[in-house]
């Protein structure tokens, strides 16, 4: 009994460690991404993207790239911008970009898990799009893309608003307060994966023992990093299988990649693990919503295909320049988070900014209204996570309680 005890207080203070790491880069994060969709469009998107092809995979990419990192606000973004005329391609590039090309989410991956996983995360996301596009052009869909743009069609059109010039925004204290609407919809999607991601992390750290992960991905651990191909192609398949189950979107895997990555996993599986929040079962049922089952599996089939193809090209392509990180360096268990250093004056220094943001839009200016179409959750799945993350906060309090009072 002692025993776990001892291991509730290291989980629950290794959870609160891991989000007090990356407290500040979720705020500058959010702020970054909230300014884009007030200043930037999804309108103006829809006109500067055309019908030419090659045109519309780079815009679609760039706008991705200065999108949410969301999965719902992606997916809902991705369907509008289709139906208003984009290409199939340029669409998919759009949501792969908007999942992993984001700011917010190099940022976090930069904390927990180094340099070479920013870079790899980036050129993957690259690839990801590139062997997408690839497939498509092979398999040219006529039918699906067709069947799936009537779709949507029969659903009828938004509401089309009149819009001021980015400009005349920057100046508006009316565009600052959706800012603020905007950034507290942001921490609105994602507060339920984040708790959950995060207090998995810290149970994962102390409960789950190095053998677990052995068993799951063949040939780790004893600081084993020289993969054969069959081996690193079980870590790229097993990675998404592990995504699945945890039901967590990307920005809260990172530290559950993190831990991964020190236990063994190689590269291109941890890659894998966090490229696979577009794998999942919620999305490939919001997909059906909009575009039908027979669309909705397609794109499953392309974005594993690409994962796949994309995480060994990263895995091959960094061991041909040494650039594969050594898993000891990841050290964040036996760290002492709370120290007074730069992440301490960063949280504080964003934490004001928080503030400011959530005064200004729900004080100041409560009259300002904002709302962003989002993709259709499951509500039974909300409700249940909500209440998980509810459980998760007793976790930690409990957890902390006794490790720093008893």
């Amino acid at each position: 009994m002692q025993d776990f005890f001892t291991k509730w207080g290291e989980a629950a203070n290794t959870s609160a460690g891991f989000f007090w790491m990356a407290l500040w880069a979720f705020i500058l994060g959010y702020v970054i991404s909230s300014c884009i969709q007030i200043f930037i469009t999804e309108k103006r998107m829809q006109r500067t993207m055309g019908k030419d092809e090659s045109k519309s995979l780079l815009l679609g990419t760039f706008f991705g790239f200065i999108s949410s990192s969301c999965s719902f606000s992606a997916l809902a973004s991705t369907k509008s911008l289709f139906k208003k005329g984009a290409s199939f391609p340029s669409a998919i590039a759009f949501l792969l970009a908007s999942t992993n090309l984001v700011i917010e989410l190099g940022i976090i991956i930069a904390i927990f898990l180094g340099w070479q996983f920013v870079v790899g995360e980036y050129i993957g996301g690259i690839l990801l799009i590139l062997i997408s596009w690839m497939l498509i052009r092979i398999i040219n869909p006529k039918k699906l893309i067709k069947n799936a743009r009537k779709r949507l069609d029969e659903n009828g059109d938004e509401d089309e608003h009149s819009e001021k010039t980015w400009k005349k925004k920057l100046k508006s204290e009316t565009s600052w307060a959706k800012v603020s609407k905007q950034y507290a919809m942001e921490w609105k999607m994602v507060w339920k994966d984040v708790t959950l991601g995060f207090t998995i992390a810290g149970i994962v750290a102390a409960f789950v023992p190095d053998s677990f992960f052995q068993t799951l991905f063949i040939n780790t651990g004893n600081g084993n990093t020289n993969f054969g191909f069959f081996t690193i192609l079980e870590h790229i398949i097993v990675g998404p299988i592990a995504a699945f189950l945890t039901f967590i979107g990307s920005m809260g895997n990172i530290p559950l990649a993190a831990l991964l990555f020190g236990k063994g996993v190689s590269f291109a599986g941890v890659m894998a693990f966090i490229f696979s929040d577009l794998v999942v079962f919620p999305v490939l049922r919001i997909n059906a919503k909009y575009y039908g089952w027979k669309m909705s599996l397609f794109i499953l089939f392309l974005l594993f295909t690409a994962l796949i193809g994309t995480s060994l090209l990263l895995h091959y392509g960094f061991n041909l320049f040494n650039l594969i990180p050594d898993p000891s360096a990841v050290k964040i268990t036996n760290t002492d988070h709370f120290k007074i250093d730069y992440t301490f004056w960063l949280n504080m220094a964003f934490l004001v900014v928080s503030g400011f943001l959530i005064y200004l839009g729900f004080y100041k200016r409560k009259d300002v209204k904002h709302m962003k179409e989002m993709a259709p959750k499951s509500q039974l799945l909300e409700t249940s996570l909500k209440y998980i993350a509810f459980v998760c906060y007793l976790w930690l309090a409990g957890g902390l309680v006794v490790k720093y009072f008893l």
